[in-house]
């Protein structure tokens, strides 16, 4: 769909996002969240601190109409794909929300018909749009924390500073320890070696 909808004439907005797409191990996080009105400082998750996420995250979830956040796991992520996978957690989201969205704004490219819901993908869409922000900053808060408590359990990982993504402290001990539960076997763990 083009992005010649006059979206003043919605009322109920709802934007989604989704943490952990590139990631090593963890599952994949999407939100969707409807706001009531704007909430200063929102942007693209990446652009803020963490302080600034967390500050912002009570702010949404004090503040919007209605939020959902959902998850799947990294094994449903090897079965239908990361994409798939994706996808089917903002579906998941937008059906926990108490109110039908009247709209669907997606950050990215990709997404598939929801009901019979109107949607609009819009790439670099959280810096674009409040409610598309306020569901990054969900699902990268909600997933960090996720990431946080699964560290305590596999120490090796350094996901608390990495988040299960592929950085080289994170694959130089999948070298050492192996692959862990949380790991997904259809993603490239280790890094090509160079000859």
């Amino acid at each position: 769909m083009s992005l010649l909808f006059n979206f003043k004439k919605f009322k109920n907005i709802a934007g989604c996002d989704e943490a952990g797409r590139g990631c090593l191990a963890g599952p994949v996080v999407a939100a969707a969240v409807i706001l009531a009105k704007p909430i200063k400082g929102l942007n693209d998750s990446k652009k803020l601190s963490k302080a600034m996420r967390n500050d912002l995250r009570r702010q949404i979830e004090e503040k919007a109409l209605c939020f959902a956040v959902s998850y799947i796991d990294n094994n449903m992520i090897d079965n239908i794909n990361i994409l798939n996978a994706s996808i089917e957690a903002m579906h998941l989201s937008l059906n926990k929300l108490s109110i039908t969205p009247e709209i669907i704004l997606v950050d990215g490219n990709r997404f598939k018909q929801y009901k019979n819901i109107l949607h609009q993908t819009v790439i670099k869409g959280d810096g674009k749009y409040q409610c598309i922000a306020a569901a990054s900053i969900l699902a990268k808060t909600y997933r960090d924390e996720y990431m946080e408590k699964m560290d305590m359990q596999f120490p090796h990982y350094g996901w608390k500073n990495n988040a299960g993504y592929p950085t080289k402290y994170h694959r130089a001990a999948i070298e050492t320890f192996g692959p862990c539960l949380l790991h997904r076997k259809t993603f490239r763990l280790l890094a090509e070696k160079k000859e």
